[in-house]
């Protein structure tokens, strides 16, 4: 009988476990548990076949058309399974704890393991996120205008030791029109999910945990209502910077990147922008002065972030004059912020 165990004792020994996610790579790359190894007992087709099989005839005859499809390719997806475990346990699951997984179960325990199956599958694992984003937190909000280094404070804050949630890493954007250009891979709305989750979970919610000001969205990702709820109560850091060190910054970190990207990227914000104001910003691009059109870009931003700065209680903000301040100095005073 293969031995079954719930997403929270699998939690309590995570790292002693090889995760195998049976499900086809389509639901794979939607969203999954962080480290798994995905190993489709069907193909995104052969499943699509078979579920309408089972629609339409029942278990049975697609207990049969599921092993009609995949019974050709079953010894190359064990060998596969069993070439990569590499810890004590293997888990496995798949989308509800149901034939794929209770399958390739067996097909393990035959070669002579002794697999755990997850109870309720990956959906159990999915409810387990979207509840933790209730669960109060020592959040500190660290604010400022675009261009602050906000990202580049709290990677020095993790240095430190720190807990720090870096939404916009997870998110894979940095929150602007042109936050897209600065990562290669992108991620669903359901990983971003996930990817807070495994981070957070690992976190003492009594101690402080450091969160740079966002918008509700970063990108297309939504932050999840429980932390976005608690990031709107919580006390601010709120580093003002001139306009020129922001803007030197914003140059830095996005003029690297392809005239006909940042082109595309100032079309989107267009709109904000008059059309006169962008049709200028486009124009310093193709002169090659970036200063120039993003200084313009830097403008609406700054607007944006002033009225979305009013929404908030300014009792719980404190200002920290980093005019000209090195990035150490910086953070050591907000090690001491209290």
């Amino acid at each position: 009988m293969i031995r079954q165990i719930s997403i929270n004792d699998f939690f309590n020994d995570q790292k002693d476990f090889t995760v195998i996610d049976v499900r086809s790579g389509i639901e794979f790359s939607v969203g999954h548990i962080k480290g798994a190894v995905n190993i489709p007992i069907l193909t995104n087709d052969e499943r699509r076949i078979v579920g309408t099989t089972y629609k339409q005839n029942g278990r049975q005859p697609a207990v049969f058309k599921g092993l009609d499809l995949s019974g050709p390719h079953l010894g190359e997806r064990l060998k596969k399974g069993v070439k990569s475990i590499k810890t004590d346990k293997v888990l496995v699951h798949c989308w509800r704890g149901g034939m794929r997984s209770e399958f390739y179960s067996f097909l393990l325990h035959y070669y002579g393991l002794d697999p755990y199956m997850l109870i309720g599958g990956y959906k159990s694992y999915r409810q387990l996120v979207h509840t933790s984003f209730d669960k109060p937190l020592s959040l500190t909000v660290l604010s400022g205008k675009t261009g602050s280094g906000k990202t580049e404070l709290l990677h020095r804050l993790v240095d430190k030791g720190e807990q720090v949630i870096d939404l916009e890493f997870l998110a894979k954007h940095r929150g602007s029109s042109f936050g897209s250009l600065a990562f290669e891979e992108s991620t669903t709305q359901e990983q971003f999910e996930n990817d807070l989750f495994e981070l957070v979970r690992h976190f003492d919610p009594e101690k402080r945990i450091w969160v740079e000001d966002e918008s509700r969205t970063i990108g297309d990702k939504v932050i999840p209502e429980g932390i976005w709820k608690q990031m709107a109560l919580a006390s601010r850091v709120v580093i003002e910077k001139s306009f020129d060190e922001r803007l030197d910054r914003i140059v830095n970190d996005y003029g690297v990147f392809n005239k006909e990207d940042l082109k595309r990227s100032m079309l989107r914000i267009g709109k904000r922008l008059g059309p006169q104001h962008v049709k200028a910003a486009l124009e310093f691009l193709d002169v090659n002065d970036q200063h120039s059109a993003f200084a313009i870009a830097l403008s609406y931003y700054d607007k944006a972030y002033t009225y979305q700065l009013s929404a908030f209680d300014p009792n719980k903000s404190k200002v920290i004059d980093a005019v000209g301040l090195e990035l150490d100095l910086l953070v050591k005073r907000l090690l001491n912020y209290e």
